[in-house]
């Protein structure tokens, strides 16, 4: 993925809609509170000898103080109940669970979670972060997932994303499928004398969805945890079309020369190596995203 679509991606993914569980119709979402499958919490127990490589201030305080964005279905956002939760949340809990704290979330606008990390206004940001090499000149991050674009197409009624010329393909509005990934593909396509693509964007990334389970639209294209979990979420009326493409890392961001780190890293890769870690990515439907191996700044571009 390119520096300007993967450093824009989780900025312009900041309106996504509700993915209402087990329906066919799945309607928009205004606000951030939104319907959602009840997920079950997997129970994970304190390790003293990551626990004890706490900063004193963490450790003393009990308590990780975590900036995030919301909403980012499945990864964060708010249940009918207004509490945050998603595949993140769940993943960030384990890992405070290893040391023994209690995750504290506190919401911003997702510009502001760097900013606030530098000042120590947070001890971690998590929002769908993309580990990349500019950000890593102001923040240290510790990789916990893989996202990149996934497409997907009705059940049984195939689409080739490297040659979808003349389809209509739903987006959300102003990503970087919309503005970038779909667009070029589109243009590949006039070039060689062939249909364009018919980009369908909506406001909602539920709406997009939504036209594909109905077959208003031929094809989606979305980041690949919000294309599992709405597959997850369509009762079988929807697959993946191809591969995951453009992937790169999400990572939880600390200050620089932190750490804490560190402490994550381990912490997360304790949860990978006992399988708790699949478990959970697996209750959310975003497995496909898994990695094997923490590490601290692992930007790939």
């Amino acid at each position: 993925m390119s520096d300007r679509s993967f450093l824009g991606r989780r900025t312009l993914r900041v309106t996504l809609g509700a993915l209402a569980a087990g329906a066919l119709v799945l309607t928009g979402c205004t606000n951030t509170e939104e319907t959602g499958p009840s997920v079950a919490k997997v129970q994970v127990d304190k390790v003293d000898e990551i626990a004890a490589q706490l900063p004193d201030k963490i450790k003393q305080s009990g308590r990780l103080v975590v900036g995030v964005n919301i909403p980012y279905q499945p990864n964060e956002y708010k249940d009918a109940s207004g509490r945050i939760v998603g595949f993140d949340v769940d993943l960030m809990d384990a890992v405070a669970s290893v040391l023994g704290v209690k995750a504290e979330y506190v919401e911003s606008a997702f510009e502001k979670i760097i900013p606030s990390i530098q000042a120590g206004t947070y001890d971690v940001g998590m929002s769908s972060i993309t580990d990349s090499k500019e950000r890593e000149q102001q923040v240290d991050f510790t990789t916990y997932f893989n996202a990149g674009v996934q497409w997907a197409q009705q059940k049984g009624k195939p689409i080739d994303p490297e040659n979808a010329c003349g389809k209509k393909v739903a987006v959300q509005a102003t990503t970087v499928e919309h503005t970038d990934e779909v667009p070029a593909k589109s243009a590949k396509c006039v070039a060689e004398g062939k249909p364009a693509i018919d980009i369908k964007p909506f406001d909602e990334q539920s709406a997009a969805t939504n036209a594909l389970v109905l077959g208003q639209v031929d094809a989606m294209s979305a980041d690949s945890p919000v294309t599992a979990y709405a597959i997850k979420q369509s009762n079988g009326k929807i697959e993946t079309a191809g591969p995951v493409f453009d992937s790169a890392p999400y990572g939880w961001a600390v200050p620089k020369g932190a750490p804490l780190a560190a402490v994550l890293q381990k912490a997360v890769q304790h949860l990978m190596d006992n399988g708790q870690y699949l478990e959970i990515t697996k209750n959310w439907g975003v497995q496909e995203g898994a990695i094997g191996k923490s590490v601290v700044n692992g930007a790939v571009s």
